[in-house]
């Protein structure tokens, strides 16, 4: 049976309280349900679901753990799903973490992942729904995710655009049912993402 080692990587919409003690359990967000989509999907491989997501990271974080958690996993295909928190954690006075920056740092990874492993990369857009609080969030998250739209044409094999794909599913329903602090993914947000997941990874897997 053919094999295929899966990394989630990203932030707390990744890790999803997962438990940390077992890199295997999914946690209760979108790599849970990607997994059981792929699984039903794909009965004849034999995955090894890898989620090492953890909540509050930023890409300053995925730089540090480098080695330990993308090169020596060597996987098959990696999702990275990062940049919500390098909004987040600079929003209360607006010291906004400067774009070049944030360039360089998710560069760090995806040059290191391109040259110290063979992995296939998928990366997804962060998003935000509109919560009334975070709302200005946006004049930061739009240029960033500009940066991460330029970094997955020169890195990515695959890229999900998950922001512009849950603007399009909140028409005619409510924005925050997929994601009630307009962030972190309710069970149904999280659904929903996960059959992306699986939809737009499809290409990667059939490649191996």
């Amino acid at each position: 049976m053919r094999k295929v080692k899966l990394l989630f990587q990203g932030d707390s919409i990744t890790d999803a309280h997962r438990d940390r003690a077992d890199y295997h359990e999914m946690g209760n967000g979108y790599p849970k349900y990607a997994a059981a989509a792929l699984q039903k999907k794909y009965p004849d491989i034999d995955f090894e679901f890898i989620n090492l997501g953890i909540g509050g990271d930023q890409t300053k974080d995925l730089v540090s753990r480098l080695q330990t958690d993308f090169i020596d996993i060597q996987p098959d295909i990696v999702s990275i799903l990062i940049g919500i928190n390098d909004v987040w954690h600079h929003a209360e006075d607006r010291s906004f973490l400067p774009h070049e920056v944030f360039e360089e740092r998710y560069r760090t990874v995806l040059d290191a992942l391109k040259t110290k492993t063979h992995a296939k990369i998928m990366m997804m857009e962060p998003f935000l729904g509109p919560a009334e609080d975070k709302l200005f969030f946006r004049e930061d998250l739009a240029p960033k995710i500009e940066v991460v739209r330029k970094l997955a044409r020169e890195y990515a094999d695959v890229y999900l655009p998950t922001d512009g794909l849950l603007q399009s599913a909140f028409i005619g329903d409510d924005p925050l049912s997929y994601a009630a602090d307009g962030v972190h993914p309710t069970a149904k947000g999280a659904a929903f993402i996960g059959e992306l997941y699986a939809e737009y990874i499809a290409k990667l897997i059939e490649e191996e």
